[in-house]
């Protein structure tokens, strides 16, 4: 973690100095993924004569980088069927990745293609597919209507089963003779992700289990944990829509009960920040860095 520093301020009640420490997570912000994907299209958009760009659903879930993104002209494709209807331009694929049917519809219609899929999120593709088609029962332990989990689900050759919570997991029955593959979307929680497996490994089934968290997920989870643990408040910034989160926003609750959840600068009520010592912040995957900073310099400024 990264300690910024410590700033003065004065109680006019008391008249004692009081001294409130700024923590910012080295995690916060971007992920690799997602770096790459606002790249291309930023990189996309240099070009002068370029055609219309499209991206396949919000680019991240980020509302501030997708109105950026489309007061510079580049539109969201929002489904299949709007997809459909499309006859030329140059559609990029975020992320999150998406179904293989999709890839096969774009080449069929000839369109450009921008992959911008995060290679681990590749990784699940290739693991799912070759097992499935081996005959392997696939089990996604993430939130079945995550586009991610959407994507992964359109690489399986049989149906897989999307497991998200402990219930879910104690239902679960495997079909008969099956092997069973356990892989899990890229932003789950790591200890949730290791106990949903251990309840569905105590059924006795012939596994393949593999931890597809990606690393940059783990360590923004570890990090935000031992920041909160030791804050009297913790700032969580992404957009609401965002998966991971929402997951560093739990992670932190549980260690801090003074955690908030904001957007940007606007939804920050400086007035729970008054008495406390220590402050922690920290950022999800689609959050830009000037956000972050942003909060950064007011929460000094402000104290």
């Amino acid at each position: 973690m990264e300690k910024i520093g410590k700033w003065n301020r004065f109680c006019l009640e008391c008249e004692e100095i009081f001294f409130m420490e700024v923590i910012v997570a080295k995690s916060a912000g971007f992920c690799f993924g997602v770096k790459k994907a606002v790249e291309a299209v930023y990189q996309q958009l240099s070009s002068l004569d370029h055609p219309t760009i499209y991206t396949y659903g919000p680019l991240i879930h980020n509302e501030e980088v997708v109105r950026d993104l489309e007061e510079k002209g580049v539109l969201v494709l929002h489904s299949e069927e709007e997809l459909e209807n499309l006859a030329e331009g140059i559609v990029v694929l975020r992320s999150h990745g998406v179904e293989k049917r999709i890839y096969d519809k774009l080449e069929e219609k000839g369109l450009t293609i921008v992959d911008t899929t995060c290679p681990f999120v590749k990784k699940i593709h290739k693991i799912v597919a070759e097992n499935s088609e081996k005959g392997c029962q696939i089990v996604v332990i993430g939130n079945d209507k995550h586009p991610e989990v959407e994507g992964i689900k359109g690489w399986c050759t049989t149906t897989p089963v999307i497991i998200e919570n402990e219930q879910q997991a104690e239902d679960f029955t495997a079909e008969e003779g099956k092997k069973v593959c356990i892989v899990s979307q890229t932003t789950f929680h790591y200890t949730k992700f290791k106990d949903l497996v251990e309840i569905i490994s105590k059924k006795g089934y012939d596994m393949i289990v593999r931890n597809t968290i990606c690393n940059a997920t783990e360590e923004r989870q570890t990090e935000a944990k031992q920041i909160a643990s030791k804050a009297d408040a913790m700032i969580v910034i992404g957009g609401k829509s965002s998966s991971n989160t929402q997951k560093l926003y739990e992670i932190c609750k549980k260690e801090c009960e003074n955690t908030y959840y904001i957007q940007t600068l606007v939804d920050l009520d400086f007035d729970v920040l008054k008495s406390m010592g220590r402050v922690g912040i920290t950022a999800g995957a689609s959050t830009p860095n000037n956000i972050i900073e942003e909060v950064h310099t007011n929460v000094r400024i402000k104290f």
